[in-house]
């Protein structure tokens, strides 16, 4: 069998320099990156069109690493799609009915994944309340990362060299990934 391609979703407005996920396309062999046409006013067809393509594109499995808006994309995927998905880490879901921009991604699929999946929230995320993001990891068969204070995991809550996430994502794969060495700031065990 070959080795996963790792596809990092970003989501709403994209993930900047310094983010894990922009870290981890600049330093993870192999890895490919979701780039969409319009990151500031999504499109829910448009979206999912451009991850489907690349996941069907894929020469193997797959195994997804979705930030915000890109996990709720994730969700909503074909099941040709999503049989390819080997696993997923899905990191600080969006609630798109809190946000009008973002509105084209609702009703968020409430059904089990396909494929094994962690989501990582936090218990003071700003753009999803930690009780729906244990509510979607409920329907959606995933495991559960429930982190204190962490924001929404991306750059402005200190989120750069995400050492957690790296582990979580190569608990996902069947070989270790070999990423960021010389890490300067461990993280806090989450909780599970």
């Amino acid at each position: 069998m070959s080795k996963p391609t790792i596809v990092i979703v970003p989501g709403w407005r994209d993930s900047g320099p310094g983010h894990w996920q922009s870290l981890w396309a600049e330093r993870m062999q192999g890895a490919v990156r979701v780039v969409q046409d319009d990151w500031v006013t999504p499109s829910r067809a448009a979206w999912v069109a451009t991850l489907e393509k690349l996941v069907l594109d894929s020469p193997g499995p797959v195994i997804v690493a979705a930030h915000s808006l890109g996990c709720i994309a994730t969700t909503h995927l074909s099941e040709a799609a999503a049989a390819r998905i080997q696993g997923a880490l899905l990191v600080a879901p969006a609630d798109p009915e809190r946000r009008a921009v973002l509105n084209d991604f609702a009703p968020v699929p409430f059904a089990p994944l396909p494929y094994r999946s962690i989501l990582v929230a936090s218990s003071n995320d700003p753009f999803c309340p930690v009780r729906l993001a244990g509510a979607y990891a409920r329907a959606w068969g995933s495991e559960f990362v429930r982190m204190q204070n962490a924001g929404h995991i991306n750059i402005e809550s200190g989120h750069g060299d995400w050492p957690l996430g790296l582990a979580l994502l190569q608990s996902l794969t069947d070989e270790p990934t070999t990423l960021m060495a010389g890490r300067k700031n461990p993280e806090p065990l989450a909780t599970l």
